[in-house]
């Protein structure tokens, strides 16, 4: 075991030395790249055109909490668009889900849809060829943000550009012909659309219509035209015939095999595709701002605010008189932002939170930087839970999970854990998109998201977390000795957990250790 420990180091300091030499492509003089503004035409412009003119300046909005409708949303646009597909991901898995919505957008694009993808390049690893096959398409270009020089020696890269690659792009939107788009906290992924994984994200996206949606391709036109989007032609060997007939080959096993054609037979069952068919999905028409960051967040130091969203989400959202609910999977306040939500709480503002719990939350260190403030913000008075492992809050708890044939229900995953990010003020204003209220999304990557101005919507939230999230999280709360405790509610009654529930003695340590270490801004 030694001599394999002494025999690992050269290893590494080859691969950081490799990883080191590469260097990204010049800078090339592109002709900028716009989203095309003559789509009325398109079917989906003549299906949103009456509603959009009988509500001038507003957004038509319908939410999308169930993992199989945010497919299906984004599965029939893909089919629907006639003219273009803009799509920003921060992650595009090579799975089931993946594969489906990579085979309709190639689709898409051998009907003549002009289509962009725009894709961080932090998860792109193994799907280089995948990526030189859509982009040796004629109809699609492929560009990634901030990408790895090196292909090969990822991990090590970081050794020697860290400063760089911290840096992320985690937008998510996906938009149709200039007229309709959706946008929200979903990857593009199993783990995010309904299908069965060990660990299923709940989480919330809303399809938009009208007002906004211009809003949002002039975003995307920022990113795709940003020095930090590099053309995948310039970083990717071209992909040879054979292999871009072995990938539409695999694309087309994948579509046959029986998890996809179940999984894809209850999509097309479900109301959201009948209502589609039909014309007549129950848009709500409201005003909307689009709030994201600049993509030159990404090249300037975190402090340099000016190319930050946050304050125009706060000036969006308006500040609460009555009532803050926030859904963040990773909550890091830190000293500002708890203070600011004590503060709130002192001038009677009720402020609930929502986060993951040690068991259900995916990265353990961001935990570890949100227990840090805990105590504090009990003793304020703002109200905190944490999702238990498996628990379904979110508008789901109530909906049928309707079984696909493969090993149980569609969202039968052995543990769910949130991901949605939405927050709701005084049940009138909601947000709806990809930033955490952590430092790393407030400071680091780059998001986006809407604000509408939805009663509905925002009521939605409240009820939620009143009738739902008490029995599918913990409630945490000061006991009489300062420490803090977890109510949990059963139908026998209340269960006070005086450690963090269903988690290990590791783990328990694993988190303290974290805890000790200055790593908040990394969070």
């Amino acid at each position: 075991m030694q001599a394999r420990r002494i025999a690992f180091w050269p290893l590494l300091v080859l691969a950081a030395l490799l990883a080191g030499c590469a260097s990204l492509p010049a800078p090339l003089q592109q002709i900028p790249s716009t989203a095309l503004s003559d789509t009325g035409a398109t079917r989906l412009g003549r299906a949103t055109a009456p509603a959009a003119a009988a509500h001038p300046g507003k957004t038509g909005a319908y939410a999308l909490p169930d993992g199989r409708e945010a497919f299906a949303a984004r599965y029939l646009l893909a089919q629907t668009a006639e003219r273009s597909l803009d799509l920003q991901y921060y992650i595009w898995r090579s799975d089931t889900s993946g594969g489906l919505m990579a085979q309709a957008v190639l689709e898409a694009a051998d009907r003549g849809v002009r289509v962009r993808l725009l894709l961080d390049d932090v998860n792109t690893g193994g799907f280089d060829t995948t990526l030189a096959t859509l982009e040796a398409h004629p109809n699609i270009e492929v560009r990634l943000f901030n990408p790895f020089a090196s292909r090969n020696w990822r991990a090590a890269a970081y050794l020697t550009d860290f400063s760089r690659l911290n840096r992320r792009m985690h937008n998510k939107s996906f938009t149709a012909d200039n007229q309709v788009s959706v946008v929200g906290g979903r990857n593009i992924g199993d783990e995010y659309m309904g299908i069965e994984v060990p660990v299923e994200f709940t989480d919330l996206d809303v399809v938009l219509a009208g007002a906004v949606v211009p809003e949002i391709s002039a975003s995307f036109d920022a990113y795709w035209n940003s020095p930090s989007a590099y053309p995948a032609a310039s970083l990717l060997p071209a992909a040879s015939p054979d292999e871009i007939a072995a990938v539409r080959s695999a694309w087309d096993g994948l579509r046959a095999s029986p998890l996809a054609a179940a999984y894809l037979a209850t999509v097309h069952e479900m109301q959201l595709v009948r209502n589609a068919a039909a014309g007549t999905v129950p848009l709500e028409w409201v005003p909307a701002r689009l709030v994201h960051d600049d993509p030159a967040k990404v090249l300037h130091p975190p402090e340099r605010k000016e190319t930050h969203m946050l304050p125009h989400l706060e000036a969006a959202l308006g500040v609460p008189q009555r009532e803050l609910i926030l859904v963040s999977p990773y909550f890091v306040p830190g000293k500002q932002g708890a203070q600011a939500l004590v503060d709130m709480a002192a001038r009677g503002v009720n402020v609930t939170v929502l986060t993951n719990s040690l068991a259900a939350t995916d990265v353990g260190p961001v935990y570890a930087g949100y227990v840090k403030y805990r105590s504090e913000l009990l003793r304020a008075g703002v109200r905190l839970y944490e999702l238990k492992r498996g628990s379904l809050p979110m508008g789901e708890q109530d909906k049928p999970r309707e079984r696909h044939g493969i090993g149980g229900s569609t969202g039968g995953s052995s543990g769910a854990s949130l991901h949605a990010k939405t927050f709701g003020v005084d049940r009138s204003r909601v947000y709806v998109g990809s930033l955490n209220l952590d430092p790393r999304s407030i400071r680091l990557n780059t998001e986006m998201g809407v604000v509408l101005e939805s009663p509905a919507l925002a009521g939605r939230l409240a009820r939620v977390v009143e009738a739902e999230v008490p029995a599918n999280a913990y409630e945490l709360r000061l006991a009489p000795n300062g420490s803090v405790v977890w109510i949990e509610r059963t139908g026998a009654g209340e269960i006070t957990h005086n450690r963090t529930p269903e988690t290990g003695v590791m783990r328990l340590l694993g988190v303290g250790l974290m805890m000790l270490l200055p790593i908040e801004w990394l969070l």
